[in-house]
């Protein structure tokens, strides 16, 4: 579902920042040779992390879901001198891919990759995080949820990505099977109902979900 025109869309990243070189490489060979290439986080999106980002200028990061490891660029780039961001990815397959790009990325020492199930790498990462994006498997949301909420240091922000969910959130009540978006709904109940954090969600492309550590 497209939440903004086509037309006001082309606008907005006309008016936004380009992607680096990099970048576009990374995002053309997606297209032309991973599966569900759509799930990329893409240009717009991209500056928006990389924004949020070097707003917050954190010491460590943690990405839920590496894919190709587009985010995980973007997001780096707000990282401190010596700062670190650990992504988890559960698709092996995507290793190679990934490293060919953060390899030739200027942060390449400073990207950490954890291959596996989030839901037993998580327990064993014993940092606190000044900024953590989420954008893995929807059903299991709220379990993420309440496993880095305490990891998040306060003044901290979590970002997760497809909570509007192409819309199926409207239409719950006619879905009970889907267990996707029956997570995507908990975890947004969910953050909203904790007191240490504030929450925002942006309609942008799939929505994201902000959420600041008070």
């Amino acid at each position: 579902m497209d939440f903004i025109s086509d037309d006001i869309m082309t606008y907005a990243i006309n008016h936004t920042q380009d992607e680096s070189n990099l970048l576009k490489a990374l995002n053309k060979e997606t297209h032309q040779k991973i599966l569900q290439s759509r799930m990329i986080s893409g240009h717009f999106q991209g500056r928006v992390l990389s924004f949020i980002s070097q707003l917050i200028r954190p010491e460590t990061i943690l990405e839920i879901g590496t894919y190709t490891g587009y985010a995980t660029l973007c997001l780096a780039e707000g990282l401190t001198k010596n700062g670190k961001i650990h992504t988890i990815e559960i698709n092996e397959e995507l290793i190679d891919f990934q490293k060919k790009y953060f390899d030739q990325s200027k942060f390449k020492n400073q990207i950490f990759t954890h291959i596996g199930d989030a839901i037993d790498i998580i327990p064993k990462l014993k940092l606190k995080y000044d900024l953590i994006f989420l954008d893995a498997d929807k059903a299991n949301y709220p379990n993420y949820m309440e496993m880095v909420v305490p990891k998040l240091k306060r003044g901290g922000v979590l970002v997760a990505d497809n909570v509007l969910w192409n819309g199926k959130v409207l239409d719950y009540q006619q879905k009970r099977d889907d267990i996707e978006t029956k997570g995507i709904k908990l975890f947004s109940e969910l953050v909203k109902k904790n007191s240490s954090l504030q929450t925002l969600l942006l309609p942008i492309r799939d929505g994201l979900m902000m959420c600041r550590k008070i």
